[in-house]
């Protein structure tokens, strides 16, 4: 049985066509905060102790429609991976010795 051990992997990719920074989270001490919305500006805070992601308005300016379509996506994502991580859940704790990863999770 293969362990699983914890993780954040940042890569920071180079090329003609820019600068492009990667960064995966597997570690249970991810934390999500939402802040800032009283002083009119919202963020949103993914972090560990190696890294962190912050997402806010376009330009750190006022809301616009894009910043509302991008948090209903992310709001719809979490939604998502919330269900797959339930139901994931339930099925290994039903089929312990079954903890094969689906096909995308071994691409990631």
């Amino acid at each position: 049985m293969k362990e699983h051990l914890p993780y954040t992997r940042a890569v920071v990719t180079l090329d003609e066509d820019g600068t492009r920074l990667d960064t995966s989270f597997r570690t249970p001490h991810l934390s999500v905060m939402a802040l800032g919305a009283e002083g009119g500006r919202p963020f949103l805070h993914l972090y560990s102790p190696e890294a962190q992601v912050v997402i806010s308005t376009t330009g750190g300016g006022p809301v616009t429609e894009q910043d509302v379509t991008l948090a209903r996506q992310i709001a719809d994502a979490a939604t998502r991976y919330l269900a797959d991580c339930e139901r994931i859940h339930i099925e290994q704790s039903t089929n312990p010795g079954q903890t094969g990863e689906s096909e995308q999770g071994k691409a990631a």
